[in-house]
């Protein structure tokens, strides 16, 4: 694993361990963190994975009732996932896969949330890198305008090629048959034509006082290639707070739901131990 530079200790009066709240992204349910979030639990961590706007907690019904997400873009994906955090009773530490990771940023510059962690985030506005394995991706969902207000399902094979590539044909499958859902087509269209719009929901502040922030990317990710996760990452050079980047050369976008999602989790946790934010089992 990499080896982080530390962080200060937390102050007394945030030596508590902040809850973890899981995000995820396009076409994976909530309950695709069942595993991260029993693995932090071991590790002393309280954790929740709310649902996206109008998704199910079933991921069934989720299927069926695929119109209840439609027209969600970033901004209220952004206030949703907020609500979620008000009512705790401190900041959370929040981890957040493709979309949730950018979600994850908004919320992190916003200084709402302790710590974030994005994996396989798309790019924020200013990311100019749009790989051919990107837009290959993409296309099945930006080459039909009306999906902007629609929610998307993925196919089999779409699915094998955004989020499984690096896998046994077998085992894309199976992630698939258990955690795809239908998402909304806006966020992806917002983050595509983020460099055209002043305004765009896909704006991070990267150089504001706030909490530690790690980017973590695939190196065979062909949703969100490589070289977007860097990019993204040198958009924070300037920030005057801890930004840390580590990249999964062999790993492409199911890095958290595939056989090898206990690596990426490892490394997220001793990250949060290397910035001060460490659970005790059994507190």
């Amino acid at each position: 694993m990499p080896d982080f530079p530390a962080a200060e200790p937390p102050t007394p009066s945030t030596s508590n361990v902040p809850p973890v709240m899981f995000i995820h992204g396009l076409w994976l349910a909530a309950s695709s963190w069942d595993a991260w979030r029993a693995k932090f639990g071991e590790a002393g961590y309280r954790t929740l994975a709310p649902t996206w706007p109008g998704e199910s907690v079933n991921v069934a019904d989720t299927r069926g009732h695929a119109e209840d997400q439609a027209g969600n873009g970033i901004d209220e994906i952004t206030a949703h996932f907020a609500a979620a955090i008000a009512p705790l009773a401190q900041k959370p530490i929040v981890i957040g896969h493709s979309f949730g990771g950018l979600i994850a940023q908004k919320l992190l510059a916003a200084d709402v949330v302790a710590a974030a962690v994005a994996i396989d985030s798309p790019q924020i506005q200013g990311v100019k890198a749009l790989p051919f394995a990107q837009l290959r991706s993409s296309f099945p969902v930006l080459g039909n305008p009306a999906n902007a207000k629609r929610c998307v399902t993925l196919t089999p094979d779409a699915f094998a090629y955004r989020l499984g590539n690096t896998l046994e044909r077998t085992e894309s499958d199976e992630l698939y048959e258990h955690w795809s859902i239908p998402s909304p087509g806006r966020p992806l269209f917002q983050a595509a034509f983020a460099n055209l719009q002043p305004d765009s929901p896909a704006h991070v502040d990267t150089d504001v006082e706030r909490g530690p922030l790690l980017i973590l990317g695939g190196g065979r990710d062909h949703t969100v290639p490589e070289s977007v996760s860097r990019s993204t990452h040198h958009r924070y050079r300037k920030a005057r707070t801890d930004n840390d980047y580590v990249v999964f050369d062999d790993r492409g976008h199911s890095l958290t739901v595939d056989h090898g999602w206990p690596e990426v989790a490892d490394t997220v946790l001793e990250w949060l131990t290397e910035k001060g934010f460490g659970a005790v089992v059994g507190r």
